[in-house]
């Protein structure tokens, strides 16, 4: 299976102006290229039969009839091939000529698309040799000996996707026709191009393909003149880009003197999945029409294409991010600071709005409270009040290790704020002997019990504070369910609540290296390093910590993965297995990723299994999510039952657990 993925290609050729023969030549060299990959649909730059710079010898019959003629060599080359291929041509429909794309396959032309929009200022006179597609009102046209399907709205359908093509100027227009073929069904753009290299164009183009293909939730692939164009007064470097839904996966080289040519999949499953949940994509076809001239502009000629079955098996060439969470590169800090920036707001609100004297935050020596911790304090600062105020409550019991004892306590100390210190030892020791449990039984009630008198302590120093409890949990720990009822599980505010795991210990390590003083960042930096523990099982004998999460539910790199693409994309878990081992197994992996984080190593069994634990106890696990406290939306994956994730507690997970087998 390919789950939705859809093999396309850009391909910027060797050329020479006005030289059909050799052009066509070089095209026909990089489609069967693409056809060996498995490549399903490949487009090439703007007038690449002849060039885009012939200027006035667009005017000449030789030149128009060799342009054909290469056209007939091209429909006589792909006979025997299955793969798509999109190429841009002059086309002469009546007395006017057109800026087109030829769409070919198994040697037939399946439709022309004429340019819509022609530049006409500064560098740009197409108006001097081309009509624009509305001049026609023909829909058919004779190319090639054959009767072609013409028009600027056409759609192409796959077995797979259903595509759709504009040229070059089309996109710079301010709706561009993109817009409205998206609307109308088009899943991937295609674009062919022969835009013109000056300064600072590179990143205003980039940017118009990120925004288009964002606003059309559509995959964007963008084919640009190269070298082998005159530089008579233009230079054109060549851009081969491939995009989906605002994000850049494929790219060549600038100004390279060779051929190129750039390939990569689109996931127009996932495209689906994003206008289905997006109304407004919806709303806004049923807008336009409801009014007949828009209606009129809008109406499209479908066009059905052969199915391309690649010889052998689908192969995953596009990059996966093992953490999807996390971005890359310098963003990275970016993102950490508006997360950190989000949450302190988010609390200040609801400390002014409820006019808290303080507020009270239990203090394991773990990842999850000490970013809490961090944005109380930061939340006072921004507030100007005193950190005093933030009351911090350390409440050692029976697994708790002197690491985390010592580093929570040197945190709080660090940080200025009100101290607490509350073993639990002694009132679980009751609570035991009064429901005659065995203290020596290690089991879910002697856990919960801890769990549960901790919250307890915090709410009730809260009451007499007259403050609230601040909430330390992660969005990783909801989706599993990680917490216990009415324990962990409550607060009054919980400002982790849409982080996942692996964004938390980045968050803290910024603040550790941005924001805190030497004594504070050696702290912060050895919790980092500290196993994720609840600590409600005594230690080793050694002292050290013996009940390990990600050894109990697995690790959260995992998870944090499944959780994205379980919730974010709506994937079934087969194709978030397949997914999840080109990411961590098949794809190269240096031992650590862009992002700086280790990536772990993992077999199929082993990535199956946690993936099987994740949508068992996703499932069974709802009812706690069901009755969440406040808490601030931070990313674009939430399971607040008042916003982003509404589900029966009694949902049944066997048909997700069956399509993982």
């Amino acid at each position: 299976m390919n789950y939705g993925f859809v093999k396309v290609a850009s391909a910027i050729p060797s050329l020479k102006v006005a030289d059909c023969t050799y052009n066509i030549q070089q095209i026909e060299s990089l489609i069967i290229q693409a056809e060996g990959k498995g490549v399903e649909i490949i487009v090439f730059p703007e007038l690449c039969i002849c060039g885009y710079t012939c200027q006035d010898l667009l005017g000449q019959q030789l030149l128009l009839e060799k342009c054909e003629e290469s056209l007939f060599k091209l429909l006589d080359f792909t006979r025997s091939l299955q793969i798509i291929s999109i190429v841009g041509m002059p086309v002469m429909v009546g007395s006017m000529l057109m800026n087109c794309a030829v769409v070919v396959q198994g040697g037939k032309i399946l439709g022309v698309v004429p340019k819509t929009y022609l530049p006409n200022y500064k560098e740009f006179y197409e108006k001097r040799w081309f009509a624009p597609a509305p001049a026609v009102s023909d829909n058919q046209i004779h190319l090639c000996a054959q009767t072609v399907t013409f028009g600027r709205n056409l759609l192409f359908h796959t077995q797979k996707t259903c595509f759709a093509i504009e040229i070059c100027e089309d996109l710079w227009a301010p709706i561009p026709p993109s817009s409205e073929l998206a609307l109308r069904g088009a899943e991937i753009i295609f674009n062919l191009s022969a835009t013109n290299e000056l300064i600072s164009k590179h990143q205003y183009l980039l940017s118009l393909i990120s925004q288009q293909s964002a606003r059309c939730i559509a995959g964007y692939v963008y084919s640009s003149c190269g070298f082998g164009e005159s530089t008579q007064d233009l230079v054109f470097a060549g851009n081969a880009l491939i995009y989906e839904n605002g994000s850049l996966i494929a790219q060549s080289k600038r100004f390279s003197l060779e051929e190129q040519m750039v390939i990569s999949e689109i996931d127009t499953e996932r495209l689906l999945t994003e206008r289905r949940h997006n109304t407004t994509f919806g709303d806004n076809l049923r807008l336009n029409t409801q009014h007949s001239t828009l209606d009129a502009r809008l109406s499209t000629t479908h066009i059905q294409c052969q199915t391309v079955n690649p010889a052998y098996d689908f192969e995953l060439t596009r990059w996966v991010n093992p953490h999807p969470f996390v971005p890359r590169g310098n963003a990275l800090n970016e993102r950490c600071e508006e997360i950190f920036s989000i949450q302190t707001a988010a609390l200040a609100k609801r400390i002014v709005h409820t006019g808290a004297r303080s507020i009270v935050v239990g203090i394991s020596g773990g990842l999850d409270s000490t970013l809490a911790l961090l944005v109380c304090v930061k939340t006072m600062d921004l507030l100007g009040r005193p950190r005093k105020e933030v009351i911090g409550i350390t409440m050692p019991g029976f697994g708790t290790t002197d690491r985390t004892y010592r580093n929570a306590l040197s945190l709080m100390q660090s940080l200025d704020i009100t101290i607490k210190e509350i073993s639990i030892k002694d009132a679980c020791l009751q609570h035991f002997k009064d429901i005659n449990h065995d203290p020596a039984v290690h089991d879910v009630t002697y856990e919960n019990s801890q769990a549960r008198e901790r919250t307890q302590i915090l709410m009730d120093v809260a009451n007499q504070c007259n403050g609230f409890v601040v909430g330390t949990g992660d969005l990783s720990e909801l989706a599993l369910g990680w917490c216990t009822y009415n324990a962990d599980h409550m607060s009054n505010y919980g400002v982790n609540c849409s982080i996942p795991k692996t964004l938390v210990k980045y968050l803290v390590k910024w603040v550790a290296l941005t924001s805190v003083d030497k004594t504070s960042q050696e702290t912060l930096l050895d919790i980092i390093e500290t196993p994720i523990s609840p600590e409600l099982i005594p230690a080793n004998a050694d002292g050290t910590i013996q009940q390990k999460t990600e050894d109990l539910v697995g690790p959260y790199e995992l998870h944090d993965f499944f959780l994205y693409h379980f919730l974010r994309l709506g994937f079934r878990p087969a194709k978030i297995l397949y997914l999840a081992e080109q990411a961590f197994i098949k794809q190269t992996n240096p031992a650590v990723a862009d992002d700086g984080m280790p990536i772990g190593t993992y077999d199929e069994e082993t990535i199956r299994h946690w993936l099987h634990t994740f949508c068992r106890r996703f499932f069974t696990q709802q009812f706690k999510r069901s009755c969440l406290p406040d808490g601030p939306k931070v990313g674009s994956v939430s399971l607040s039952p008042r916003g982003d994730w509404r589900m029966s507690s009694d949902a049944s997970s066997a048909d997700w657990l069956s399509d993982l087998e």
